[in-house]
């Protein structure tokens, strides 16, 4: 699948083109993030392609310690994407575990290999590549609709990619045209990967968790949303049975295409 958009304008920061390699998490779980991410990117007129033959990016496998399956993956994954990178592509994840792969695992396992250094070196979070197309001059700041109260939550991957929070930067942009309150919360909302969906670790993960669910209730926000997907259903769960149930959880990328005003 491509977008409509042909005509690439590459930034000082960011190539003009994207490459979406779109997750386990999101073409199974929730492909409405994906759908949103790329109703942004057209709205922006950047052209984008989907990566074909997508393999899992092996974060799973290497949080269980099976570094064999993690080659493999690798091997599966990594010289299809070293194809869109050497043509000049922005490869996006929408999920922060599978960018932090291609950013820091994959290259420190293998720091040998050329083409596992070319990917990390095109690999983008989804708004470290909007904010730097918006300082490019090349972001559309046309938002229409109101986003009232949002806590956001920063999740423990985005932030040991070491680009800031890019995020939040992205929700104060959109608070410049429409209605934002923000409530920022940076820390281990307590998922963990794997350690907060199995049966023996989930107490922990959700007693963990409860400083976040109280900070995200914090003046009864319309929306909680965290860039690690599995993070914003704990913490709404985590919520839920604090007595402070989440009005609504969305994802950064669909509260920017509502900001946006697409449908």
């Amino acid at each position: 699948k491509t977008g409509s958009a042909t005509q690439a304008t590459a930034g000082q920061r960011t190539p003009g083109k994207v490459a979406i390699f779109a997750t386990c998490y999101v073409n199974y779980n929730e492909p409405g993030i994906g759908h949103d991410l790329l109703k942004v990117l057209e709205h922006n007129a950047i052209p984008y392609v989907i990566v074909e033959k997508e393999s899992c990016c092996g974060m799973p496998k290497l949080e269980l310690g099976d570094l064999k399956a993690v080659e493999r993956h690798k091997n599966d994954n990594i010289p299809v994407l070293a194809r869109y990178a050497r043509k000049g592509y922005a490869i996006l994840s929408a999920i922060p575990s599978c960018t932090l792969m291609f950013k820091q695992e994959l290259p420190l396992m293998f720091p040998d290999e050329p083409d596992v250094q070319l990917v990390k070196a095109a690999m983008f979070d989804p708004f470290e590549y909007l904010v730097g197309r918006q300082k490019d001059g090349l972001l559309k700041t046309d938002f229409k609709r109101d986003l009232g109260k949002v806590s956001y939550h920063i999740p423990c991957h985005g932030r040991v990619q070491k680009i800031g929070k890019k995020t939040e930067e992205m929700f104060k942009l959109i608070g410049q045209s429409v209605a934002v309150t923000l409530n920022t919360v940076e820390r281990c909302s307590g998922h963990a990967g794997t350690y907060g969906v199995k049966t023996a670790t989930h107490p922990i993960a959700m007693k963990i968790g409860k400083p976040v669910f109280k900070a995200m209730a914090k003046d009864e926000p319309d929306f909680i949303s965290s860039d690690c997907a599995l993070a914003g259903h704990h913490i709404a769960q985590g919520m839920q049975l604090a007595g402070t149930p989440a009005k609504a959880l969305q994802h950064p990328l669909s509260l920017l295409r509502f900001a946006y005003g697409l449908e």
